[in-house]
Order: C-alpha cells, then structure tokens, then sequence
C-alpha cells in the first residue's frame, strides 16, 4: 500500500478536536434531529427533566455544605479581643 505515516496520539487527539471544532451549526441541526428521531421528544424532555433535578440537587448540596462549614468555622471562632481595662476607659 502507501507510504502512510503513522500518527502520535496526540496528533490523533488534535486532529479530533479539529474535527468538533468544524461541525458548524447545519451539523449541529442535524445532530438534533437524529437525536430527536431516535429518542422521541417525550423521552429527550423526561432525560433534561432529569438532568434538572440533579443539577437542583448539586446547587442544593453545594449550598448545604457551605453553609454547614462557615457554621463550624463559627463555632470554632474564638473572641481574641483583649477585655477591657480600668485605663482603656480613662
């Protein structure tokens, strides 16, 4: 056959990116409708359904936790401030 080079893997990942990056918008259109003709429209809304409840549920636990640690920062805050003084009144 041809004197074909062998590629590095990285060039086959770069050649790969390059590929996305050149699906343009008619592409993408037609991505969709494969998808939609697949999958149905009443399975594709019950997945991003899905997909917001979990993202509703990562906000809500991202939210807990932080709270839960500036509540055992507080806790563990100790007042350093000097006490005042029969002179610091004066």
């Amino acid at each position: 056959m041809g004197n074909r080079p062998t590629l590095a893997p990285s060039d086959l990942l770069y050649r790969s990116i390059e590929m996305l990056n050149n699906i343009g918008l008619p592409g993408l259109l037609l991505i969709a409708v494969v998808v939609l003709v697949l999958f149905g429209r009443g399975k594709i809304s019950s997945l991003m359904g899905e997909v917001g409840k979990g993202i509703t549920a990562f906000k809500r636990g991202v939210k807990d936790g932080s709270e839960e640690l500036e509540k055992e920062t507080s806790e563990a805050a100790v007042d350093v401030t000097p006490a005042e003084t029969e002179k610091d009144k004066a």
